[in-house]
């Protein structure tokens, strides 16, 4: 009887996590729980099971598939202004220099402070752009209109939608089949 093909490693079995509104509670990083995570949340009875990967675990007496799509039970508030992170400024600029306009990879991006730290300026959401080392060294400690550069778009503070909404544009690497019922890609659909 011939073996059939190996099952995939429990660590590439992650369970995408939606709220209770079936919407992942976030796009960029996607909102991923690892097996043992999920498995928890599904005896803790947290969570409802959506759909599942053919690989499966074992105890002596219980069997299970893992789950590939979990929703949460109690609704989680979007509604909290979103951290102030490295991460989360590029995200609100969708990883693009807001002086030139070129979109480049996180790794190659910086950030700038409108008025500059040396003039009193303050690293918060409204005083700092995405920018690419070119652009940020050209400005460097002078004022906007002491240079010419102004900014695509003025610096706000970005919703937990809008963050959301601009992850989407950035799809990961890796998919599953089971994620894409409820990953809103801007994909056309099929007539």
């Amino acid at each position: 009887m011939a073996a059939g093909p190996e099952p995939p490693p429990l660590d590439a079995c992650p369970a995408l996590v939606l709220n209770a509104d079936y919407q992942p509670l976030s796009y960029f990083p996607l909102s991923l729980w690892n097996w043992q995570e999920a498995i928890k949340a599904i005896f803790l009875d947290r969570v409802d099971v959506l759909s599942h990967y053919e690989r499966e675990v074992r105890s002596p007496g219980f069997a299970m598939k893992l789950p590939s799509v979990v929703a949460l039970r109690q609704y989680v508030p979007q509604d909290r202004p979103p951290p102030f992170t490295r991460f989360n400024l590029f995200l609100r600029d969708r990883f693009t220099c807001q002086y030139c306009g070129a979109a480049l990879p996180a790794h190659e991006l910086t950030f700038d402070h409108l008025v500059p730290r040396s003039r009193g300026g303050r690293s918060c959401w409204t005083n700092i752009v995405t920018a690419c080392t070119r652009c940020n060294f050209k400005k460097g400690h002078r004022l906007p209109e002491e240079c010419g550069m102004w900014p695509k778009r003025p610096p706000h503070v970005p919703t937990l939608y809008e963050l959301r909404e601009n992850g989407r544009a950035f799809p990961p690497n890796y998919l599953h089949e089971s994620w894409r019922d409820f990953l809103y890609w801007d994909t056309e659909l099929e007539p």
